[in-house]
Protein backbone atom coordinates (compact mmCIF):
# COMPACT_ATOMS: atom_id res chain seq x y z
CA UNK A 1 0.00 0.00 0.00
CA UNK A 2 1.56 3.12 -1.09
CA UNK A 3 2.30 6.24 1.78
CA UNK A 4 -0.06 9.08 2.01
CA UNK A 5 1.74 11.61 0.55
CA UNK A 6 1.95 15.29 2.05
CA UNK A 7 -0.20 17.21 -0.15
CA UNK A 8 -3.40 14.52 0.34
CA UNK A 9 -3.19 15.27 3.72
CA UNK A 10 -3.26 18.72 3.57
CA UNK A 11 -5.92 18.03 0.40
CA UNK A 12 -7.92 15.83 3.38
CA UNK A 13 -8.24 18.97 5.77
CA UNK A 14 -9.87 21.43 2.84
CA UNK A 15 -11.88 18.72 2.48
CA UNK A 16 -13.27 18.77 5.59
CA UNK A 17 -13.19 22.33 6.04
CA UNK A 18 -15.48 22.45 2.86
CA UNK A 19 -17.80 19.86 4.28
CA UNK A 20 -18.41 22.38 7.09
CA UNK A 21 -18.75 24.94 4.85
CA UNK A 22 -21.77 23.77 3.31
CA UNK A 23 -23.38 21.60 5.77
CA UNK A 24 -25.97 24.06 7.22
CA UNK A 25 -27.55 24.89 4.22
CA UNK A 26 -28.91 21.54 3.93
CA UNK A 27 -30.82 21.77 7.24
CA UNK A 28 -32.08 25.43 6.54
CA UNK A 29 -35.60 23.77 5.99
CA UNK A 30 -34.90 20.91 9.02
CA UNK A 31 -34.49 24.43 10.97
CA UNK A 32 -38.17 25.59 10.02
CA UNK A 33 -39.98 22.44 10.30
CA UNK A 34 -38.27 21.39 13.84
CA UNK A 35 -38.32 24.54 15.38
CA UNK A 36 -40.37 27.21 13.38
CA UNK A 37 -37.37 29.18 12.56
CA UNK A 38 -38.82 32.02 10.72
CA UNK A 39 -37.17 32.76 6.69
CA UNK A 40 -35.07 35.81 7.55
CA UNK A 41 -33.94 34.12 10.84
CA UNK A 42 -33.10 31.48 8.52
CA UNK A 43 -31.45 33.70 5.86
CA UNK A 44 -29.14 35.80 8.17
CA UNK A 45 -27.83 32.13 9.89
CA UNK A 46 -26.97 31.01 6.23
CA UNK A 47 -24.95 34.77 5.18
CA UNK A 48 -23.45 35.34 8.53
CA UNK A 49 -20.89 32.68 7.71
CA UNK A 50 -19.68 34.78 5.21
CA UNK A 51 -18.96 37.65 7.45
CA UNK A 52 -16.76 35.07 9.36
CA UNK A 53 -14.81 34.47 6.03
CA UNK A 54 -14.34 37.45 4.22
CA UNK A 55 -11.49 39.22 6.44
CA UNK A 56 -10.30 35.69 7.66
CA UNK A 57 -9.80 35.20 3.47
CA UNK A 58 -8.27 38.58 3.28
CA UNK A 59 -6.03 37.85 5.68
CA UNK A 60 -5.20 34.11 5.82
CA UNK A 61 -3.09 33.79 2.61
CA UNK A 62 -0.84 36.78 3.94
CA UNK A 63 -0.72 35.54 7.83
CA UNK A 64 0.56 32.17 6.11
CA UNK A 65 3.14 33.74 4.02
CA UNK A 66 4.95 35.63 7.17
CA UNK A 67 4.36 32.50 9.75
CA UNK A 68 4.21 29.55 7.53
CA UNK A 69 1.60 27.57 6.57
CA UNK A 70 1.35 25.04 8.99
CA UNK A 71 1.07 27.61 11.69
CA UNK A 72 -1.66 29.21 10.38
CA UNK A 73 -3.60 25.88 8.86
CA UNK A 74 -3.38 23.79 11.45
CA UNK A 75 -4.90 25.73 14.18
CA UNK A 76 -8.38 26.65 12.05
CA UNK A 77 -8.49 22.72 11.14
CA UNK A 78 -8.88 21.74 14.50
CA UNK A 79 -11.12 25.00 15.05
CA UNK A 80 -13.75 23.68 12.41
CA UNK A 81 -14.94 20.82 13.87
CA UNK A 82 -15.25 22.54 17.49
CA UNK A 83 -17.92 24.89 15.26
CA UNK A 84 -19.85 21.75 14.58
CA UNK A 85 -19.96 21.63 18.52
CA UNK A 86 -21.51 24.65 18.56
CA UNK A 87 -24.21 24.00 15.93
CA UNK A 88 -24.94 20.97 17.57
CA UNK A 89 -25.26 22.16 21.21
CA UNK A 90 -26.60 25.88 20.27
CA UNK A 91 -29.25 24.35 17.57
CA UNK A 92 -32.51 26.25 18.95
CA UNK A 93 -30.83 29.46 19.92
CA UNK A 94 -29.96 31.70 17.08
CA UNK A 95 -27.25 33.80 18.88
CA UNK A 96 -25.57 30.28 19.37
CA UNK A 97 -25.89 28.72 15.61
CA UNK A 98 -24.21 32.28 14.52
CA UNK A 99 -21.21 31.47 16.48
CA UNK A 100 -21.16 28.83 15.31
CA UNK A 101 -21.51 29.72 11.64
CA UNK A 102 -19.15 32.84 12.58
CA UNK A 103 -16.31 30.44 13.27
CA UNK A 104 -16.86 28.01 10.21
CA UNK A 105 -16.80 31.10 7.97
CA UNK A 106 -13.55 32.14 9.61
CA UNK A 107 -12.08 28.46 9.14
CA UNK A 108 -12.59 28.43 5.57
CA UNK A 109 -11.10 31.67 5.37
CA UNK A 110 -8.18 30.80 6.54
CA UNK A 111 -7.30 27.36 5.77
CA UNK A 112 -8.76 27.57 1.81
CA UNK A 113 -6.43 30.62 0.86
CA UNK A 114 -3.31 29.38 3.04
CA UNK A 115 -3.83 26.02 2.35
CA UNK A 116 -4.61 25.86 -1.38
CA UNK A 117 -0.94 27.62 -0.78
CA UNK A 118 0.31 24.85 1.06
CA UNK A 119 -0.93 22.17 -1.57
CA UNK A 120 1.12 24.05 -3.72
CA UNK A 121 4.13 24.19 -2.13
CA UNK A 122 4.08 20.44 -1.04
CA UNK A 123 3.52 19.59 -5.29
CA UNK A 124 6.38 21.32 -6.64
CA UNK A 125 7.57 18.51 -8.06
CA UNK A 126 4.61 17.23 -10.12
CA UNK A 127 3.62 18.08 -13.25
CA UNK A 128 2.60 22.44 -13.75
CA UNK A 129 -1.72 23.18 -12.91
CA UNK A 130 -1.11 19.39 -10.64
CA UNK A 131 -1.45 21.62 -7.54
CA UNK A 132 -4.55 23.79 -8.11
CA UNK A 133 -6.38 20.82 -9.44
CA UNK A 134 -5.64 19.10 -6.15
CA UNK A 135 -6.95 22.05 -4.32
CA UNK A 136 -10.10 22.81 -6.45
CA UNK A 137 -10.86 18.82 -6.25
CA UNK A 138 -10.87 18.69 -2.29
CA UNK A 139 -12.50 21.84 -1.70
CA UNK A 140 -15.19 21.14 -4.48
CA UNK A 141 -15.91 17.46 -2.71
CA UNK A 142 -16.50 18.79 0.75
CA UNK A 143 -18.65 21.51 -1.07
CA UNK A 144 -21.18 19.18 -2.62
CA UNK A 145 -20.66 15.69 -0.30
CA UNK A 146 -21.22 17.79 3.38
CA UNK A 147 -25.03 19.17 2.40
CA UNK A 148 -25.62 15.85 0.44
CA UNK A 149 -24.98 13.44 3.44
CA UNK A 150 -26.07 16.30 5.72
CA UNK A 151 -29.24 16.52 4.17
CA UNK A 152 -29.90 12.65 3.78
CA UNK A 153 -29.32 12.30 7.41
CA UNK A 154 -31.48 15.30 8.84
CA UNK A 155 -34.51 13.62 6.84
CA UNK A 156 -34.31 10.57 8.65
CA UNK A 157 -32.19 10.46 11.84
CA UNK A 158 -33.60 11.69 15.30
CA UNK A 159 -32.91 14.99 16.21
CA UNK A 160 -31.75 15.90 13.25
CA UNK A 161 -30.55 19.33 14.18
CA UNK A 162 -27.86 17.39 16.45
CA UNK A 163 -26.89 13.68 14.62
CA UNK A 164 -26.90 15.00 11.18
CA UNK A 165 -23.48 17.13 12.14
CA UNK A 166 -22.12 14.20 13.41
CA UNK A 167 -19.90 12.62 10.20
CA UNK A 168 -18.64 16.12 9.94
CA UNK A 169 -17.51 16.17 13.83
CA UNK A 170 -15.51 12.84 13.09
CA UNK A 171 -14.45 14.02 9.76
CA UNK A 172 -12.71 16.94 11.25
CA UNK A 173 -11.05 15.64 14.20
CA UNK A 174 -9.17 13.19 11.51
CA UNK A 175 -8.54 15.48 9.47
CA UNK A 176 -6.70 17.68 11.56
CA UNK A 177 -4.89 14.38 13.30
CA UNK A 178 -3.68 13.57 9.78
CA UNK A 179 -2.50 16.93 9.37
CA UNK A 180 -0.68 17.31 12.18
CA UNK A 181 3.07 15.49 11.03
CA UNK A 182 3.01 17.60 7.77
CA UNK A 183 6.18 19.47 7.84
CA UNK A 184 5.56 23.35 7.37
CA UNK A 185 8.49 25.24 8.43
CA UNK A 186 7.71 29.27 8.82
CA UNK A 187 9.31 30.83 6.09
CA UNK A 188 12.87 32.59 6.01
CA UNK A 189 14.04 36.18 4.41
CA UNK A 190 10.53 36.41 4.12
CA UNK A 191 9.95 40.15 3.92
CA UNK A 192 6.45 41.59 6.24
CA UNK A 193 3.52 42.87 4.33
CA UNK A 194 0.32 44.45 5.78
CA UNK A 195 -1.98 41.54 6.32
CA UNK A 196 -4.80 42.87 4.97
CA UNK A 197 -3.69 45.01 1.60
CA UNK A 198 -6.12 46.07 -0.96
CA UNK A 199 -4.34 46.58 -4.07
CA UNK A 200 -5.45 49.73 -6.35
CA UNK A 201 -6.48 47.58 -9.36
CA UNK A 202 -9.52 46.40 -7.37
CA UNK A 203 -10.16 50.49 -7.48
CA UNK A 204 -9.54 50.82 -11.20
CA UNK A 205 -12.25 51.04 -14.19
CA UNK A 206 -11.68 48.07 -15.55
CA UNK A 207 -11.80 45.71 -12.45
CA UNK A 208 -15.02 47.93 -11.06
CA UNK A 209 -16.79 47.05 -14.34
CA UNK A 210 -15.54 44.05 -15.58
CA UNK A 211 -15.24 42.09 -12.36
CA UNK A 212 -17.38 43.84 -9.60
CA UNK A 213 -20.54 43.42 -11.14
CA UNK A 214 -20.56 40.31 -11.25
CA UNK A 215 -18.66 38.33 -8.77
CA UNK A 216 -21.77 37.97 -6.03
CA UNK A 217 -23.15 36.25 -8.29
CA UNK A 218 -21.39 33.53 -8.36
CA UNK A 219 -22.61 32.50 -4.59
CA UNK A 220 -25.69 34.61 -5.16
CA UNK A 221 -26.91 32.29 -8.03
CA UNK A 222 -26.13 29.05 -5.78
CA UNK A 223 -28.05 30.90 -2.46
CA UNK A 224 -30.55 31.11 -4.50
CA UNK A 225 -31.02 27.48 -5.06
CA UNK A 226 -29.96 25.83 -2.15
CA UNK A 227 -30.73 28.34 0.54
CA UNK A 228 -33.89 30.48 -0.58
CA UNK A 229 -35.93 28.47 -3.08
CA UNK A 230 -36.51 25.17 -0.70
CA UNK A 231 -37.27 27.24 2.04
CA UNK A 232 -40.26 29.08 -0.05
CA UNK A 233 -41.91 25.76 -1.05
CA UNK A 234 -45.47 25.56 0.91
CA UNK A 235 -45.99 21.76 -0.44
CA UNK A 236 -45.99 18.85 1.43
CA UNK A 237 -43.14 18.97 3.65
CA UNK A 238 -42.71 14.97 3.45
CA UNK A 239 -39.48 14.64 1.95
CA UNK A 240 -38.26 18.56 2.21
CA UNK A 241 -34.97 17.84 3.93
CA UNK A 242 -33.58 15.13 1.81
CA UNK A 243 -34.55 16.66 -1.21
CA UNK A 244 -33.01 20.24 -0.03
CA UNK A 245 -29.44 17.75 0.33
CA UNK A 246 -29.84 16.24 -3.06
CA UNK A 247 -30.46 19.71 -4.37
CA UNK A 248 -27.05 21.52 -2.79
CA UNK A 249 -25.50 18.63 -3.98
CA UNK A 250 -26.56 18.81 -7.88
CA UNK A 251 -26.15 22.79 -7.64
CA UNK A 252 -22.24 23.20 -6.50
CA UNK A 253 -21.46 19.72 -8.26
CA UNK A 254 -22.83 21.48 -11.22
CA UNK A 255 -21.11 24.26 -10.78
CA UNK A 256 -17.78 22.38 -10.39
CA UNK A 257 -18.47 20.52 -13.74
CA UNK A 258 -18.84 23.15 -15.53
CA UNK A 259 -15.68 24.81 -15.44
CA UNK A 260 -13.92 23.13 -18.11
CA UNK A 261 -16.21 24.22 -20.20
CA UNK A 262 -16.23 27.85 -19.14
CA UNK A 263 -12.80 28.05 -19.10
CA UNK A 264 -12.80 27.38 -23.39
CA UNK A 265 -15.73 29.89 -23.40
CA UNK A 266 -13.17 32.60 -21.91
CA UNK A 267 -10.75 31.22 -24.04
CA UNK A 268 -12.79 32.20 -27.20
CA UNK A 269 -13.29 35.31 -25.40
CA UNK A 270 -12.79 37.14 -22.40
CA UNK A 271 -15.60 37.42 -20.22
CA UNK A 272 -18.03 35.64 -22.72
CA UNK A 273 -18.27 33.00 -19.35
CA UNK A 274 -19.01 35.53 -16.97
CA UNK A 275 -21.65 36.72 -19.82
CA UNK A 276 -23.16 33.41 -20.59
CA UNK A 277 -23.05 32.54 -16.33
CA UNK A 278 -25.42 35.77 -15.97
CA UNK A 279 -28.08 34.43 -18.57
CA UNK A 280 -27.74 31.27 -16.82
CA UNK A 281 -28.57 33.20 -13.15
CA UNK A 282 -31.63 35.07 -15.32
CA UNK A 283 -32.72 31.54 -16.37
CA UNK A 284 -32.48 29.90 -13.19
CA UNK A 285 -33.88 32.63 -11.20
CA UNK A 286 -37.14 32.91 -13.88
CA UNK A 287 -37.56 28.78 -13.30
CA UNK A 288 -37.43 29.86 -9.57
CA UNK A 289 -40.34 31.57 -10.16
CA UNK A 290 -41.91 28.90 -11.83
CA UNK A 291 -41.16 26.78 -9.12
CA UNK A 292 -42.92 28.72 -6.90
CA UNK A 293 -45.96 29.82 -8.75
CA UNK A 294 -46.66 26.12 -9.61
CA UNK A 295 -45.47 25.03 -5.98
CA UNK A 296 -43.87 21.58 -7.46
CA UNK A 297 -40.73 20.71 -6.16
CA UNK A 298 -38.97 18.88 -8.79
CA UNK A 299 -38.48 22.08 -11.09
CA UNK A 300 -35.74 23.00 -9.11
CA UNK A 301 -34.29 20.03 -10.30
CA UNK A 302 -34.05 21.80 -13.87
CA UNK A 303 -33.56 25.23 -12.01
CA UNK A 304 -30.71 24.11 -9.60
CA UNK A 305 -28.26 22.91 -12.11
CA UNK A 306 -29.16 26.36 -14.52
CA UNK A 307 -28.28 28.27 -11.24
CA UNK A 308 -25.08 25.96 -10.59
CA UNK A 309 -23.69 26.20 -14.25
CA UNK A 310 -23.91 30.35 -13.63
CA UNK A 311 -22.12 30.44 -10.30
CA UNK A 312 -19.30 27.94 -12.34
CA UNK A 313 -19.22 30.29 -15.25
CA UNK A 314 -19.19 33.70 -13.82
CA UNK A 315 -16.54 32.26 -10.77
CA UNK A 316 -14.50 31.34 -13.75
CA UNK A 317 -14.86 34.10 -15.81
CA UNK A 318 -14.56 36.38 -13.08
CA UNK A 319 -10.75 34.60 -11.61
CA UNK A 320 -9.24 34.59 -14.74
CA UNK A 321 -10.13 38.66 -15.66
CA UNK A 322 -9.04 39.32 -12.06
CA UNK A 323 -5.83 37.83 -13.15
CA UNK A 324 -5.07 39.47 -16.17
CA UNK A 325 -5.51 42.74 -14.34
CA UNK A 326 -3.56 42.18 -11.43
CA UNK A 327 0.24 42.60 -11.09
CA UNK A 328 2.32 39.36 -10.56
CA UNK A 329 3.22 40.50 -7.32
CA UNK A 330 -0.10 41.55 -6.28
CA UNK A 331 -2.34 38.85 -7.56
CA UNK A 332 -2.70 36.79 -4.62
CA UNK A 333 -4.19 39.99 -2.57
CA UNK A 334 -6.33 41.29 -5.74
CA UNK A 335 -7.49 37.59 -6.42
CA UNK A 336 -8.38 37.66 -2.73
CA UNK A 337 -10.89 40.66 -3.18
CA UNK A 338 -12.45 39.09 -6.04
CA UNK A 339 -13.28 36.01 -3.86
CA UNK A 340 -14.46 38.31 -1.04
CA UNK A 341 -17.33 40.20 -3.41
CA UNK A 342 -18.39 36.41 -4.66
CA UNK A 343 -19.08 35.98 -0.97
CA UNK A 344 -21.36 38.91 -0.85
CA UNK A 345 -23.70 36.61 -2.55
CA UNK A 346 -24.57 34.84 0.54
CA UNK A 347 -26.48 37.66 1.38
CA UNK A 348 -28.97 37.43 -1.18
CA UNK A 349 -31.33 35.40 0.43
CA UNK A 350 -31.39 37.65 3.40
CA UNK A 351 -32.34 40.20 0.56
CA UNK A 352 -34.74 38.42 -1.49
CA UNK A 353 -36.34 37.96 2.45
CA UNK A 354 -36.32 41.77 3.09
CA UNK A 355 -38.10 42.47 -0.99
CA UNK A 356 -40.32 40.11 -0.23
CA UNK A 357 -41.65 41.01 3.48
CA UNK A 358 -41.56 44.27 1.91
CA UNK A 359 -44.70 43.65 -0.10
CA UNK A 360 -42.50 42.01 -3.33
CA UNK A 361 -43.98 38.64 -2.07
CA UNK A 362 -41.17 35.79 -2.86
CA UNK A 363 -41.77 36.32 -6.99
CA UNK A 364 -41.63 39.61 -7.02
CA UNK A 365 -38.24 39.59 -4.96
CA UNK A 366 -36.55 36.69 -7.28
CA UNK A 367 -37.90 39.00 -10.46
CA UNK A 368 -36.19 42.02 -8.57
CA UNK A 369 -32.83 40.34 -8.87
CA UNK A 370 -33.65 38.98 -12.28
CA UNK A 371 -33.64 42.76 -13.03
CA UNK A 372 -30.62 42.94 -11.12
CA UNK A 373 -28.83 40.06 -12.89
CA UNK A 374 -29.78 42.14 -16.38
CA UNK A 375 -28.21 45.22 -15.31
CA UNK A 376 -24.92 43.71 -14.05
CA UNK A 377 -24.83 41.81 -17.81
CA UNK A 378 -25.55 44.71 -19.38
CA UNK A 379 -22.43 46.42 -17.21
CA UNK A 380 -19.85 43.85 -18.02
CA UNK A 381 -21.17 43.37 -21.42
CA UNK A 382 -20.40 47.04 -21.98
CA UNK A 383 -16.77 47.34 -20.49
CA UNK A 384 -15.97 44.02 -22.49
CA UNK A 385 -15.83 45.84 -25.53
CA UNK A 386 -13.29 48.60 -24.40
CA UNK A 387 -9.29 48.22 -24.92
CA UNK A 388 -7.84 45.68 -23.22
CA UNK A 389 -4.11 44.99 -21.22
CA UNK A 390 -2.63 41.97 -19.58
CA UNK A 391 -1.92 38.44 -20.26
CA UNK A 392 -3.82 36.02 -19.98
CA UNK A 393 -5.12 34.33 -16.89
CA UNK A 394 -3.71 31.10 -16.00
CA UNK A 395 -7.66 29.92 -15.32
CA UNK A 396 -6.39 27.85 -11.93
CA UNK A 397 -9.71 27.48 -9.71
CA UNK A 398 -9.50 26.81 -6.14
CA UNK A 399 -12.92 27.55 -4.71
CA UNK A 400 -13.30 29.28 -1.04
Amino acid sequence: MAAVKQWQRVALAMFAVGWGANQFSALLVAYRDEIGMDAQTRAFLFGVYAVGLVPALLVGGAASDRWGRRAVVLPFVALSPLATVLLMVESTSVLGLAAGRLLAGACSGVVFSAASAWVTELSVDDAPGSAAKRAAIALSAGFGVGPLVTGLLGEWVPAPLVVSYVPHLVLGVVAAVVLWPVPGPRPVGITPRPLLRVPAVTRSAPFLLRVAPAAPWVFGSAAISIAYLPGELTGSPAGAVAFAGVLAGITLGTGVLVQPAARRLDDARPLLASQVGLVGAVVGTLLGVATLTTDVRWLLLVAGPVLGAAYGCVLVSGLRETERLAAPDQRGATVAVFYALTYLGFAAPYALGALAGAGLGPRGALLAAVVAALVSLAVISTASRGPRRGRPGTGSVTLP
